[in-house]
Order: C-alpha cells, then sequence, then structure tokens
C-alpha cells in the first residue's frame, strides 16, 4: 500500500490523535518519515491536524486519487491535470491495462466532445475514461456506449434525485440542459474489439454555464456541492453490475423509457451531411430513425443530436 494511503487508513479508523510512535511502529518507519508524508497529505487539501501527542484528520478534500477508492486502488490512474483522460486510457490500453482501469483528471486542457468539439474541463467537473474490453465485434460497441449513459443517468435519478434525460447518442440533460457529455474510442483486433473506451464529463461542482449557457450543474440543481468521489464510485459498481447481468434488449427498453429525443424535431450533424426531421425511434442498432418532411425515414447511425 502506498505510504500515504496507509497514514490515511489509520487516521481514519481513530477517533483520537494518533502518536508518531504508533504509525512509526505500525509502518516500520521513522517519525521524520511520517512528518513528511503528513506535510505531503496536507498539500494536497487533507486537513490533519498536528499536537504535541500526535496527529488527527479532520476533513478530507474532494480529489480522486486512487486510494480514495478502496477495492479499485490498482485500476485508477489520477492526473493532477492532462491533455484528455481519453488520451491517458488509450495509452493505457494499448500497454494491457485491465478492463475497469480508469484514468481521471482533476483539470483537462483540451477535453472533447464528439466531432470533436471542445469540452471545458473546468476544476471541480469530473472528467474520467472508463477502459473496456468487452468480447464483442465492433458492430455492437455502441450497446456499451448505451449502457452508460442509461447507468449514469439512474444514478442521477435514483442517488441525488436529479431529473436526468438520456438524449441519443449518449448526453445526459436535465429540463434540456446540458449535464454529461459522452464520447466513446475503441480499437480492434482481428473482428473483435481489442478495447473501448468511454470518456465521460459531468458538470458536478464547476459552472459551465458562463460559456455554455445551455448547460448546468449538479451543484446548481442541488444548490450545494457534491462529492465526486462517491459519484464515480456509485457509477463505475452499477456500470460493471448491469453490463455483467442485464441483457442489452433490457437495457435499450430502460433507455428508451427516459429519452427526450423520441418523439421530437431534430438535427442531426454528421461529418458529411446533416439530417432534420422528426425522431421516429432507436432501433436494435442503436440507430436513430429519422422522418425527413418528404416523408422519407433515414437511419443516422451516428453523429452529434441537436432538439430543435
Amino acid at each position: 500500500m502506498d505510504m500515504k494511503a496507509a497514514i490515511l487508513k489509520i487516521l481514519r479508523e481513530n477517533d483520537v490523535v494518533v502518536s508518531g510512535e504508533h504509525f512509526s511502529g505500525e509502518l516500520g518507519v521513522s517519525r521524520v518519515t511520517v512528518w513528511k508524508h503528513i506535510q505531503a497529505l496536507q498539500s494536497l487539501g487533507y486537513k490533519i491536524i498536528s499536537t504535541p501527542n500526535g496527529y488527527r484528520i479532520e476533513q478530507s478534500p474532494d480529489i480522486l486519487l486512487p486510494w480514495e477508492f478502496p477495492g479499485r486502488e490498482e485500476s485508477i490512474h489520477h492526473f493532477m491535470e492532462t491533455t484528455s483522460t481519453m488520451d491517458n486510457a488509450r495509452e493505457l490500453a494499448r500497454k494491457g491495462c485491465p478492463a475497469f482501469s480508469v484514468a481521471v483528471a482533476e483539470r483537462q486542457k483540451k477535453g472533447r466532445g464528439r466531432l470533436r468539439r471542445l469540452w471545458r474541463s473546468a476544476k471541480g467537473g469530473l472528467y474520467f475514461t472508463v477502459i473496456l474490453r468487452p468480447d464483442l465485434p465492433p458492430s455492437l460497441g455502441f450497446q456499451v456506449n448505451f449502457t452508460a449513459s442509461l447507468t449514469l443517468a439512474t444514478i442521477l435519478r435514483e442517488k441525488y434525485s436529479v431529473e436526468a434525460d438520456v438524449k441519443w447518442p449518449n448526453d445526459i440533460l436535465v429540463a434540456e440542459k446540458k449535464l454529461v457529455g459522452m464520447l466513446a474510442e475503441m480499437e480492434t483486433e482481428a473482428d473483435m474489439i481489442a478495447f473501448l473506451n468511454i470518456g465521460i464529463g459531468i458538470n458536478v461542482n464547476n459552472d459551465p454555464t458562463r460559456s455554455e449557457p445551455m448547460a448546468t450543474s449538479m451543484k446548481k440543481l442541488l444548490g450545494r456541492k457534491v462529492d465526486r468521489r462517491e459519484l464515480l464510485s456509485a457509477f463505475l459498481d452499477r456500470f460493471e453490475w448491469t453490463l455483467r447481468e442485464e441483457s442489452f434488449e433490457t437495457i435499450l427498453e430502460k433507455w428508451k423509457a427516459c429519452t427526450v429525443t423520441i418523439g421530437r424535431r431534430v438535427r442531426v450533424e454528421t461529418v458529411t451531411d446533416t439530417i432534420e426531421g422528426l425522431a421516429l425511434d432507436v432501433d436494435e442498432y442503436g440507430s436513430l430513425i429519422v422522418e425527413a418532411a418528404d416523408g422519407k425515414q433515414k437511419r443516422v447511425i451516428y453523429g452529434d443530436c441537436f432538439h430543435t
């Protein structure tokens, strides 16, 4: 175990002041070493009080370090600042990291959305990419995307009482304002998926409205700060369970029950075209069925969808 994580574990297990001598005996290091690690934790934002008799923890910062995720410490890859967690995840995946490894950052300098749009990543948001290795052909990779958006919308509804709706293909809105953006990237090997990375940006304690007036955040919706560690843990646990236990037919049925896209007039922008019309349905392949003004139906596999 990381020395800082071990010190935190001892502090959190004891309601009283813990002496430097106790730490030395438990961890097999000098009291000077303990003090240096205490200082490092304090610099990260942990409120650890030093007294003549030892140390006591009073408050922990909202920081997404691996040791804050018991049972997942080895799979959490934390960055204070990065270009994009999608870039970090791609590198980790190509090096052979296990499924459900996570790249998470406090800030992104070049976070991106669909069609390479910029995702502004101010401090206080939750920005992460989950690395998956589903036993699926590339043509069925969309199933993982739908599962991720449904899972997160369900967590937001059940755990936080946020009226989250899914928008095709995988954004999450609240009262038509964007709360969550998702992006998927995959690489294949022969005729199967080698890895599929799901990048997720959630406006949690940041305020996106200055640059994105049609966005919102959990802090704004709930009137309080939200613990990002609890949110990420809840999502990962539920996502892993859903992928393992539920069929895609069930997932798609539930997804349709909480979407605000079907029945709406939409404009879908793809790399090569723009499709406008009435969104009729989402088929078993995850495609959006759009009826144009001339009555013809078009099947849109992928694109950026706008409600009009």
